[in-house]
């Protein structure tokens, strides 16, 4: 039978974040039917969880839906998938999430997965451990982290599906500084200072959250990844001004920077793609955070650019988009196939 094995991962990399996070992760594994009777190396998936989620959030169990246990295992029995082991990390921060990048202000979380997780899992399962029976998958900020990691890591990932991803910055995340404005607004944090304090005290679980918890966590999880500064009150730069809301161009571009549309200027990036196996995104075409039009963007660039790639766009917003996993994880085995 296929199982869900919860690996407890010691991360060298994450002690001492400055947050204060854990350094042990509890990492899901997923192992197809077969896999203890037999000396077959298997391909492996990466399945980033998106901002707020980690890997054990794809094994909740739903009235209405199905895990990513039960979907595998639907998906391998009909044969469109064929047997994979999935491998799904733990990114998350007090913030909510890390966006799966290095940050002096949160931690060092794209070299845990890249120069820490990944070898660790190869060493303890019988993978093919190489780019190109290894991809890397996720939605929304699972899904910016595993396009960015595509193009960063080309000699680790060799095929990427990115759903609902983050990109087209000026879209996604502009309309929420006004929101995080209004919220510190009526959370009473007037400077810097003040959130500094704020986000040095909150209790991660608490319950119930005020109504603007969301917010103000938000924009200050996006500053920590994209803007750190570990000479700022908060450990990171806010792209607009406290008070004014005014844009702050020099942080901003910052981060543009990492926005994936922006990263396709780099020719090492474009060629990552170009040698991928497998790039996919797909996004609903009522996406609340604009990101169907950051992925025509992206596409558009591709095609311009001579990178083979999938684009899909569905009839769907945002979220109940799990479903959009049997496309991608099919797409991905037809690559490893290939």
């Amino acid at each position: 039978m296929s199982q869900i094995v919860i690996e407890t991962v010691i991360s060298e990399l994450l002690k001492h974040n400055p947050l204060g996070d854990p350094r042990t992760r509890r990492v899901p594994v997923y192992l197809p039917d077969g896999y203890d009777d037999s000396e077959a190396d298997y391909p492996v998936v990466y399945l980033l969880a998106g901002f707020t989620g980690r890997g054990t959030l794809m094994l909740n169990d739903s009235a209405f839906g199905e895990t990513i246990h039960e979907r595998m295992d639907r998906l391998i029995a009909s044969g469109r998938v064929q047997p994979m082991i999935l491998v799904m990390p733990d990114g998350f921060t007090r913030y909510g999430g890390s966006q799966y990048l290095n940050s002096s202000a949160t931690g060092r979380y794209e070299d845990h997965l890249v120069q820490e997780l990944v070898p660790w899992i190869d060493e303890r399962y019988r993978t093919r451990a190489e780019a190109g029976y290894r991809a890397i998958a996720g939605k929304s900020s699972g899904g910016y982290g595993a396009i960015v990691q595509a193009m960063r890591h080309p000699e680790v990932f060799g095929a990427v599906a990115c759903h609902s991803g983050d990109m087209y910055f000026d879209f996604c995340y502009k309309p929420d500084f006004v929101k995080f404005l209004n919220a510190t607004a009526r959370a009473k944090l007037t400077t810097p200072e003040a959130l500094a304090e704020f986000l040095a005290a909150f209790y991660p679980k608490m319950h119930p959250k005020p109504s603007y918890f969301f917010d103000l966590i938000h924009t200050s999880a996006m500053s920590a990844c994209y803007s750190p500064n570990p000479d700022s009150p908060c450990g990171f730069d806010l792209p607009i001004d406290f008070v004014t809301g005014e844009l702050r161009k020099e942080v901003w571009q910052r981060w543009l920077e990492h926005d994936p549309i922006t990263m396709l200027q780099n020719n090492e990036h474009v060629m990552a793609l170009r040698g991928a196996k497998l790039v996919y995104l797909d996004c609903g075409n009522q996406d609340e955070y604009a990101l169907h039009y950051g992925a025509r963007i992206f596409a558009q660039r591709l095609q311009a650019l001579g990178v083979p790639h999938v684009h899909q766009e569905f009839d769907g917003t945002h979220r109940d988009t799990e479903h959009r996993y049997d496309v991608s994880l099919q797409a991905i085995s037809e690559a490893f196939a290939a």
